[in-house]
C-alpha cells in the first residue's frame, strides 16, 4: 500500500504549507520545534488510517478470536502490496519498451482488481451504472489509445480508492459470536436418585438437571428441588440476583450465584430463549447490507451530467477531447475523499478507545433524534449502594452498619463492596472476624470478639431460628417494587437491623444525559424492572420519557414504533437482552465488559466501559460532517477548470489529469487537517490515561 502512500504525501506536503500560511508569523520558524506539526507522526498515522491498525486491535481486544483472522489479513495485504508494485513496474514499462507492452497491460488489469470487486458488488445490490464502471472504462480506453502510463497512474489510484471502499465493507461485519449456543458438553442428571454425567446433546425433556453455584444454567426448566439466588440480569435485564424456590422457572444463559438446584427440563439447545433470541438475531438483516458510503452517493449522483458532457464533447472535439472531459468528474474526489475522511475519523476515535466498526455510522450521527437507554448495567453500575440503614431493638444504624461491614469482610461480591464503602464513608473501624461461614444459599455466619453475627436474606435469618416482625413483608414488597435489595443483619441470634440497598447510576451518566438534552435528542429509558425503580431513575436524570415492565424480546418492539414514528434512533444497551433492540436501531452503542452478544452486534464500543464518551462521538460527527461539506466543494473544481479549459483553451487529458490530481491533493489536505487538530489532544488524554486497551506492536 506504500505505493499510494506516495501520493498522500503530497496531502502532508499540502497540509503542512496550509498550516504554515495560517500560522502567525512568530511561528513559522526555519527549525522544527515542538510547536510545529510532527510530519513523521502524521505520516505513520496516515499508514494507520489507512491499514485500520488501531481500530482492528480494538476488535481483537474485544474479540480475542479474530485476532489470528487479523493477522492473516494483515499478510495477504502486504503480500498483494507487493505484488501491486511489481504489476506498477511493468506497466510503466511498456511506455519505454514496446516488447513488455502485452506484460503491461496484464499488469495494468490486474491492478484494477479491487475495481472490479466493487463493481460485482455494486451489481449484486442492483447498482449498475456507477463511477468505479466508468473508471474502469476510462482506464481501458487510456489501454487501447497506447496511454500505459497515463492508464497505469489512474489504475493505481482508482484501485487504492476501491480497496479503501472494499475494506470499509468487509471490516464491518465479522462473525457474531454465538454466546447463546455456548452449551457445556456434558451435564449432571438424576437416574434413580444417582447423580450421573451425559453428554449435552442427550438431553430430553423431563431430565432432572444438577446445577451448582458459579455454573451457567444450560436449560429453560422448573425447579424441582433447592434453592439459590440466580443471576438473571444477562437475560431479564433484572437489577439484582433472584431468589429462586421450587417450583419457580430459570432459564438458560443465567447464573447461579449460590445454593444448589435441581431443575426438570423444559427445553434445551436451540429451543430455549437465549437461542431464540440468536436466532432472531441472525435472521435479521441489518440495513447496514443496503447503504453505500457517502462519498460514492455523491459521486454516482452526478455522474450522468459528467458522461453527458464528454458525449457531447465526443461529437464537437473529438475522443481525445472527450476522454479528457471524463476527468473533470464533477463530484467524483468524494469518492476518495469520503472514505479517507471517515478512515481518519475512525481513527481518531479508536485512540480514544472508541471502537467505531461501521464507518458509515458518522453518516447517521447527523440524524439522530431519539436516544434510548436500557437501565440496568447502561445507565447503572453493578455495585449498589447502601440507601438506607433501618435499625432494631437498642441498635443504631451505625452498629448495623458496623456488624454488616465485619461480616462482609474480603468478601468480593457486589453487595459486599456496597456495605464496604459506605463503612469506610463513615470511618468506621473495622476489627477483622475470628471465624467465618457461608451458607450456600443465602448468607454469611462470623464470629468477632463476643459477638456472633449473621448477615443475609429474610430466608437465611428464618432458616437460623431468628423471629422476623409480620411488618416486614410490607417493607420486603415496597423494596422489589423500586427495585431495591434488603439485608438483613443479626447479632447473637436477634435481629439487629436491615439494609436497604438500590442500584447505583453511574457517576458519568448525568452529564452525558445533559450534554444529549443541549443538542435537543429526545431520551427514553426502557428497562425489565418494575415501574417505580424505573420511574425514579429517569427524575433523577431529568429524563421524561421511560417504558419499565419490558420483556427482553419486546425491547426491539418499542424501536420499532419509536421508527414509525419517524424519529432517528440510536440505542444503548449492554446485554443478551438488549441484542434484538441494538440490532433494530439505526444506530446501536454498547460498552466495553457487556455482554459478548451486545458487543458484537453493536456498531459503536466504548472501550472504557462507560459512557463518558458518548459527546466525544457526538462531536467528531459534527466534525465530520464540516470536513464532508469541504470536501464536497473541492470536489467540484476540477470541474470547473477542465470543462472551460477543454473548451476555451483546447487543454489535453495531461492538462485535466494534472487539474484532478492538484485538487485530490487539496482535499486530502483539508481531510488531514482534521485529523491533525485532534492528534495532539488524543496524544493527550492517551498519555494520561490508566488503562491500556491497545496493545503494543
Amino acid at each position: 500500500m506504500w505505493i499510494e502512500l506516495i501520493t498522500l504525501s503530497a496531502g502532508v506536503l499540502g497540509y503542512s504549507m496550509r498550516h504554515r500560511l495560517s500560522a502567525p508569523k512568530q511561528k513559522r520558524d526555519i527549525f522544527p520545534t515542538r510547536q510545529n506539526i510532527p510530519l513523521r507522526q502524521l505520516w505513520r498515522d496516515i499508514q494507520q488510517a489507512i491499514q485500520a491498525t488501531e481500530r482492528n486491535q480494538l476488535h481483537g481486544v474485544i474479540n480475542p478470536a479474530i485476532q489470528q483472522q487479523l493477522q492473516a489479513e494483515k499478510k495477504s495485504a502486504s503480500q498483494q502490496q507487493k505484488f501491486g508494485f511489481f504489476a506498477l513496474v511493468l506497466a510503466i514499462s511498456g511506455a519505454y519498451f514496446p516488447a513488455m507492452s502485452l506484460i503491461s497491460t496484464v499488469a495494468i488489469l490486474y491492478l484494477t482488481k479491487d475495481i472490479l470487486k466493487l463493481i460485482r458488488r455494486d451489481f449484486q445490490r442492483g447498482h449498475y451504472f456507477t463511477f468505479q464502471l466508468v473508471s474502469l472504462t476510462m482506464i481501458c480506453w487510456m489501454l487501447a489509445s497506447g496511454k500505459l502510463i497515463h492508464s497505469a497512474i489512474s489504475a493505481v489510484i482508482t484501485g487504492f480508492v476501491a480497496r479503501i471502499i472494499n475494506q470499509m465493507e468487509e471490516t464491518s461485519h465479522y462473525q457474531l459470536t454465538n454466546v447463546f449456543c455456548d452449551c457445556p458438553e456434558k451435564v449432571w442428571i438424576i437416574v434413580d436418585s444417582t447423580e450421573i454425567q451425559v453428554p449435552f446433546q442427550d438431553l430430553q425433556a423431563g431430565d432432572q438437571v444438577v446445577v451448582y453455584p458459579g455454573e451457567t444454567i444450560p436449560i429453560d426448566g422448573i425447579i424441582k428441588t433447592g434453592h439459590g439466588q440466580v443471576d438473571q440480569h444477562i437475560l431479564t435485564g433484572e437489577s439484582h440476583p433472584v431468589e429462586k424456590l421450587p417450583g419457580h422457572e430459570v432459564f438458560a444463559a443465567t447464573l447461579l450465584l449460590s445454593g444448589q438446584l435441581r431443575i426438570q427440563v423444559q427445553t434445551t439447545g436451540e429451543a430455549t430463549l437465549a437461542a431464540k433470541i440468536g436466532t432472531i438475531l441472525s435472521e435479521t438483516q441489518s440495513y447496514k447490507d443496503n447503504l453505500t458510503t457517502r462519498g460514492c452517493r455523491i459521486a454516482n449522483h452526478y455522474l450522468p451530467v459528467t458522461i453527458g458532457l464528454s458525449a457531447l464533447t465526443l461529437l464537437v472535439l473529438g475522443p481525445e477531447s472527450a476522454l479528457a472531459m471524463l476527468w473533470a468528474n464533477l463530484g467524483g474526489l468524494m469518492a476518495t475523499l469520503g472514505p479517507l475522511s471517515v478512515m481518519s475519523h475512525l481513527q481518531i476515535l479508536s485512540r480514544r478507545n472508541i471502537l467505531i466498526k461501521d464507518g458509515r455510522v458518522f453518516e447517521l450521527l447527523r440524524d439522530i433524534d431519539t436516544v434510548v437507554f436500557d437501565k440496568t448495567g447502561t445507565l447503572t453500575l453493578e455495585q449498589p449502594t447502601v440507601k438506607a440503614i433501618q435499625p432494631f431493638g437498642h441498635y443504631s444504624e451505625i452498629d448495623v452498619l458496623r456488624y454488616a461491614a465485619i461480616a462482609e469482610y474480603r468478601q468480593p461480591h457486589p453487595v459486599a463492596k456496597a456495605i464496604l464503602a459506605k463503612a469506610a464513608a463513615e470511618q468506621l473501624e473495622l476489627p477483622t472476624p475470628d471465624t467465618a461461614s457461608y451458607n450456600l444459599g443465602y448468607g454469611i455466619q462470623v464470629h468477632c470478639q463476643d459477638d456472633y453475627i449473621q448477615i443475609g436474606s429474610a430466608r437465611f435469618l428464618q432458616q437460623q431460628g431468628i423471629d422476623l416482625p409480620n411488618t416486614l413483608q410490607t417493607l420486603q414488597i415496597q423494596s422489589d417494587e423500586q427495585g431495591d435489595s434488603l439485608i438483613y443483619v443479626a447479632v447473637n441470634q436477634n435481629l439487629a437491623g436491615i439494609l436497604t440497598l438500590q442500584p447505583t447510576i453511574r457517576p458519568e451518566a448525568a452529564a452525558v444525559i445533559k450534554f444529549l438534552q443541549q443538542r435537543e435528542v429526545e431520551l427514553y429509558i426502557i428497562s425489565g424492572d418494575h415501574i417505580e425503580p424505573t420511574r425514579s431513575l429517569a427524575k433523577s436524570l431529568g429524563i421524561q420519557n421511560y417504558f419499565s415492565d419490558v420483556l427482553p424480546e419486546h425491547k426491539a418492539d418499542y424501536v420499532e414504533k419509536l421508527k414509525k414514528q419517524g424519529r432517528f434512533v440510536c440505542f444503548v444497551g449492554d446485554g443478551i437482552n438488549d441484542a434484538i433492540a441494538l440490532k433494530k436501531a439505526q444506530v446501536s452503542l454498547s460498552l466495553s465488559g457487556a455482554s459478548s452478544a451486545a458487543t458484537d452486534t453493536a456498531q459503536i464500543v466504548l472501550m472504557d466501559g462507560t459512557l463518558a464518551k458518548i459527546p466525544e462521538i457526538f462531536r467528531l460527527g459534527d466534525d465530520f460532517e464540516k470536513t464532508m461539506k469541504k470536501n464536497l466543494v473541492i470536489s467540484f473544481i476540477p470541474g470547473f477548470l477542465i470543462i472551460p479549459g477543454i473548451y476555451l483553451l483546447h487543454t489535453g487529458l495531461v492538462f485535466s489529469m494534472i487539474i484532478w490530481f492538484v485538487n485530490m491533493f487539496i482535499g486530502l489536505s483539508n481531510v488531514l487537517w482534521s485529523s491533525m487538530k485532534h492528534q495532539k489532544l488524543t496524544n493527550s488524554k492517551n498519555n494520561e490515561s490508566n488503562h491500556a486497551y491497545i496493545p503494543s506492536d
